[in-house]
């Protein structure tokens, strides 16, 4: 409208400049003779309304005005080409990753259809074994059985499920069976199942498991090895659990390892061995099962099996958990050569774990008996302790100085009862070859001294020399020094000359 405007006022000053040439021309003085004062109130009111004015007047500016108005229309025409085209570019990006994204969506559905499928199939084949071992066909139960057995075998989660269906009672009634094959699987089926797993080994021995290989064990085909093994490892695999422990040794399976164990020279293998001393060592831990394990005769075997390195560490964990009632000390001071057996242990450093347990049997029967120390102490215990010591392991150097207390204090106390009631004389009396006696007068003295020592402390006093000489001879053949080597003179007068006081206690 501006424009339009400023033309009418442009035709304003052209039709007032033309009007005034033609009378100038003509000579005539009237003015303003082509339109009349109306016509012109009303276009300078259109023109001063509108905004004409500012434009006639500042043409330049408007001119200026108006192509910034006009560039800057033009821009977002420009714009808009390059924002149409984004989308355009960026779309198949979108549709890339919904593609990939549906993808992996597509694959995970599909590795868990597969799975869900694989599980599926497993849960059937699981029901179908546990279905035959409940049919009256004895070929059909014995593959079952062998079946459960390899599918338990390195599965826990398998394991749970086939008890879960109904797996073990079938299994438990196949011991009852007559064929030593259908036994054995099913004994193996039984152990695998307990593997790990807690409540089965509960519900195994719930289902008279034990009763039943016991009475197997009496039948004929006990004398079949494999079944005699295959008892053996069911009763260590069940005797894990605390729950079991009473059941199973008041039930006689003590007993029957302890056969099992004075027989296996001839039928039995070695991991037969193995296994029926981690039973009895499991079973030893309740207290209760201890005056079972006595009734066997079975700490003299164990005593005299002592040398075979293999079981010696599994011996020496039975006969610690024996050491803790007074029935199970007395019945091991009873041994013959008892003593003699663990002091030998406590020399064998290629075996630290037969040291600490040795230690420790030592340890607690010196602390509860006398006359068990004496007898220590005549098997040579203290020259061992002298080099545990100093050789052995953090714990059994501690269960060495412990047996040193106690030996020395009982050394201390026959030496007060030896003296008796002249305890305080002999104490206020003068040391013998003081400057206030003569030297015949102290020569008497110290000899009456020496016959008044009884015969239990000479004893002790050699044996403490003779342990402080053959310490020396270890250290000195340890030390890798010549064979020929002989202690300095100043050694041999501490030795000679050494009382209980030179002891590392």
């Amino acid at each position: 409208m501006a424009k339009c405007h400023r033309n009418n006022v442009e035709s304003l000053v052209l039709d007032h400049q033309s009007s005034t040439r033609t009378e100038n021309v003509g000579g005539h003085s009237r003015k303003w003779n082509s339109f009349s004062s109306s016509s012109f109130r009303r276009l300078v009111f259109d023109a001063v309304s509108c905004g004409g004015t500012r434009y006639h007047c500042n043409d330049r500016d408007f001119e200026i005005t108006s192509t910034e108005t006009i560039s800057a229309q033009k821009k977002p025409k420009e714009t808009q080409p390059e924002q149409k085209e984004r989308p355009l570019k960026s779309q198949p990006k979108v549709n890339r990753k919904s593609e990939k994204l549906s993808d992996l969506l597509n694959l995970t559905e599909t590795e868990i259809d597969v799975e869900t499928k694989k599980k599926e199939e497993g849960l059937e084949e699981l029901k179908r074994v546990v279905m035959e071992l409940q049919v009256e066909d004895l070929p059909k139960r014995e593959i079952a059985a062998t079946n459960v057995r390899l599918l338990a075998k390195d599965d826990l989660e398998v394991r749970g499920t086939l008890a879960m269906l109904g797996a073990i009672p079938p299994l438990v009634g196949m011991l009852d069976l007559e064929n030593v094959n259908a036994q054995v699987a099913a004994l193996y089926a039984l152990l695998n199942l307990g593997i790990g797993n807690d409540v089965n080994k509960a519900a195994i021995v719930k289902a008279g498991a034990v009763h039943k290989m016991l009475k197997l064990n009496e039948s004929p085909t006990a004398l079949n090895s494999s079944v005699s093994e295959a008892i053996v490892a069911n009763f260590l695999g069940l005797s894990a659990l605390d729950l079991n422990k009473p059941i199973i040794g008041s039930s006689g399976a003590i007993q029957f390892l302890a056969r099992t164990l004075q027989n296996l020279d001839n039928r039995s293998s070695p991991q037969a061995v193995e296994d029926a001393l981690r039973a009895l060592y499991n079973l030893s831990i309740f207290p209760i099962n201890i005056s079972f394990i006595l009734e066997t005769n079975l700490v003299l075997f164990l005593m005299k099996t002592m040398g075979d390195m293999e079981v010696s560490e599994r011996i020496l964990s039975i006969l610690s958990n024996l050491v803790s009632t007074s029935e199970g000390r007395k019945a091991i001071s009873a041994v013959p050569d008892a003593f003699p057996i663990l002091v030998d242990a406590l020399n064998w450093t290629d075996s630290p774990g037969c040291q600490e347990k040795a230690t420790y049997i030592l340890m607690v029967m010196a602390h509860k008996a006398y006359g068990d120390r004496q007898a220590m102490i005549e098997a040579g215990v203290v020259s061992s302790l002298l080099e545990l010591t100093l050789l052995g392991t953090t714990l059994a150097q501690k269960r060495a100085s412990r047996i040193l207390e106690l030996l020395r204090v009982d050394k201390g106390k026959q030496v007060s009862e030896s003296y008796g009631g002249n305890l305080s004389a002999n104490v206020s009396a003068p040391i013998c070859g003081s400057s206030s006696m003569n030297s015949n007068g102290g020569a008497k003295e110290c000899l009456e001294d020496e016959d008044m020592m009884s015969a239990e402390k000479k004893a002790v006093k050699q044996l403490v020399q003779q342990s402080l000489q053959n310490n020396m001879r270890r250290i000195v053949r340890r030390a890798n020094l010549p064979q020929d080597f002989n202690p300095s003179d100043h050694f041999k007068s501490l030795t000679t000359s050494s009382t209980s006081k030179s002891l590392p206690f």
